[in-house]
């Protein structure tokens, strides 16, 4: 098939931009996606259906107007309503399932029938924007574990870790932005190869202990490193535990489930795929029995010391229901690291150039550096980014701002690209990740101080309220039992009507966030809430 790439430049194919912006965003997934002939963007989770569903998508982007609204329902566009001006684009609803049918076993049924599909968080939204989409995050929790452990420094300090696919690929780069010799385990090699081609992985072997003399020799100078190891997760964590080797800090991000990526000891990560389609009950049977194996040695490493935590791929949750109930003892990133963030409405905003040109980006970054206090974080991780990130696919950039923030950075760009200092529109979006959008009760809603990490009212609310405000993409996602969560994408072509949607939009989002922590309990949150003046 033919590789698809995101459309550049400032030709239109759609009967407007915000239509246009989004057809080039789903042509982004794919252009940085893991398996694009699958459709699959990462960790099984695709961009549409099927391809039939995708062309149809595709032929009513082109032709939709600007009052009208694309309904998709997982992966599946099913109508186009007349609408109005200000009312999104698209709307989906993307793997909501019943309780009784969201456990794996009757999840996987409907989805082989086609009736729905695990969406991911940002695959099935269009919103991924590869590795970097993750990457401030990761490295917001290195530094937080560096900050609370090791004396805010991770020089001299190792790191391990598994997972180099579409989410897990940012560890590597995030672990040398934050100092540390760090150690990533993949049994794909296109994956590890992927993340070197892009910048985010210094260096690549099958040889355990050539990774390790490159691990030790960096650990030893002090200096930032990342090597990407070929091996089963399972067996190379055995052999480490028998060569010594401890890490300073311990993490994961491994798709969790065989029949969606894991790969059993003993096959290649393409045996693991035909099999999936041949027997996917053996495949899962083989594939536990590894992972069983894999978490041993992970407990081991942390009983010996290893900072520990999960980093939200639902490893913990997996392993106790197997039997593996030590691994509910390890803490997540979230409530280690970033839910005081969560409180302030801070997360991971994301602006994509829709016209393709790198210079979008650094005109974002200088009015990044205009907008925001000397002191504010944001300008030492541009500086960061500017360094170390290559852009892969249409240019873009992921920035942690808060409640106000977002909207005014918004503002400015949409002005710049009214008086001709953009080339092209911005796409403001965001990870699913963030601080009102998602219930899930094994990441960012884990142990919440009023015990509410299970009511899912909260991206509902989420996704109706960025409707009600003109989003130009809106999406409801669900993952199985285990979590919901709402994505929404807004476009600055520099109109009017942009500004006033932006500002609403962006304000809405984050002030979810706000109240959901202030209704919780906390009280930064409550402090945070009373300064936007959310209160009722």
């Amino acid at each position: 098939m033919t590789k698809i790439t995101a459309a550049r430049g400032g030709a239109l194919r759609c009967k407007g931009w915000r239509q246009e912006a989004i057809l080039r965003m789903l042509e982004n997934n794919l252009e940085n996606g893991e398996r694009p002939e699958d459709l699959v963007i990462y960790t099984g989770a695709r961009a549409a259906r099927d391809w039939d569903a995708y062309e149809v998508i595709v032929r009513t982007l082109k032709d939709l107007d600007d009052d009208e609204t694309m309904l998709v329902q997982s992966g599946k566009p099913i109508a186009r309503m007349k609408t109005h001006a200000r009312a999104p684009r698209v709307l989906m609803a993307n793997g909501n399932v019943l309780g009784r049918w969201a456990g794996e076993e009757e999840y996987w049924k409907l989805e082989r029938k086609g009736l729905t599909y695990m969406p991911g968080m940002t695959a099935a939204a269009w919103q991924y924007i590869g590795a970097q989409g993750i990457l401030q995050g990761t490295y917001q929790s290195f530094m937080g574990a560096a900050e609370r452990f090791f004396g805010g420094t991770l020089a001299g300090r190792t790191i391990l870790t598994a997972g180099c696919g579409g989410m897990g690929g940012a560890q590597p780069l995030a672990g040398k932005m934050a100092g540390a010799a760090t150690l990533v385990v993949d049994v794909d090699p296109t994956r590890i190869q992927r993340r070197v081609d892009t910048g985010y992985c210094d260096r690549m072997t099958a040889d355990l202990d050539e990774a390790l003399a490159w691990i030790e020799a960096a650990r030893a100078a002090g200096e930032g490193l990342s090597v990407g190891l070929v091996a089963n997760v399972a067996p190379a964590y055995e052999a480490l535990l028998e060569r010594g080797f401890q890490p300073d800090i311990l993490t994961d991000q491994t798709m969790t489930d065989p029949r969606r990526g894991y790969v059993p000891d003993g096959m290649t990560a393409e045996e693991a795929r035909k099999m999936r389609e041949t027997d996917p009950d053996e495949l899962g049977r083989r594939g536990d029995e590894t992972q069983r194996r894999h978490v041993a040695a992970f407990l081991k490493f942390r009983e010996q010391g290893a900072v520990t935590f999960e980093y939200g791929n639902g490893l913990r949750l997996r392993s106790a229901d197997r039997g593996v109930t030590e691994m509910l003892e390890v803490e997540s990133f979230v409530t280690m690291f970033i839910r005081p963030l969560f409180c302030e409405g801070f997360g991971p905003f994301r602006w994509i150039a829709i016209s393709g040109d790198p210079g979008d980006i650094a005109v974002v970054d200088d009015l990044i550096g205009e907008t925001f206090s000397d002191n504010h974080p944001i300008h030492a991780w541009i500086a960061l980014a500017r360094e170390h990130v290559q852009f892969t696919g249409l240019p873009a950039r992921i920035g942690w701002l808060g409640h106000g923030e977002r909207s005014r950075l918004a503002l400015k760009v949409n002005e710049a690209v009214a008086d001709g200092r953009l080339k092209g529109p911005i796409a403001f979006t965001r990870d699913h990740l963030d601080s009102g959008s998602v219930a899930n009760p094994f990441r960012e809603s884990e142990k919440m101080a009023d015990g509410s990490e299970a009511v899912s009212d909260w991206p509902i609310l989420n996704a109706l309220l960025a409707c009600a405000n003109g989003a130009d993409l809106v999406a409801v996602h669900s993952h199985g039992d285990r979590s919901q969560s709402a994505g929404q994408t807004c476009v600055a072509d520099g109109s009017d009507l942009a500004a006033a949607k932006l500002g609403a939009v962006l304000d809405g989002d984050t002030g979810i966030g706000v109240v959901r922590h202030a209704e919780a309990g906390y009280e930064s949150a409550i402090r945070a809430r009373g300064r936007a003046g959310l209160d009722l």
